[in-house]
């Protein structure tokens, strides 16, 4: 599966996207991989909301691995 990265998580990953193994994944499972690839991920874990494949979904969601999954940190405007 395609994981993006976006704004300071690029940052602490050093990379804009990385593949990941995995099959079939809930969240959580999807998380657990992310963080073992990128420890410090862990901390935006709340904060931070998965899209897949352009669409935003929610915690019940399953990854596999023709997936694409972008982790988007908040946003701010003004």
């Amino acid at each position: 599966m395609r994981i993006l990265f976006f704004a300071h998580l690029k940052d602490i990953t050093r990379c804009a996207e990385m593949n990941l193994p995995g099959g079939d994944l809930d969240a959580d499972g999807l998380w657990q991989k992310l963080i073992e690839a990128h420890p410090r991920l862990d901390q935006f874990r709340t904060s931070v909301r998965l899209a897949k494949n352009s669409e935003y979904v929610r915690r019940d969601a399953r990854f596999t691995d023709t997936d694409e999954v972008a982790l988007i940190p908040p946003v701010s405007g003004g």
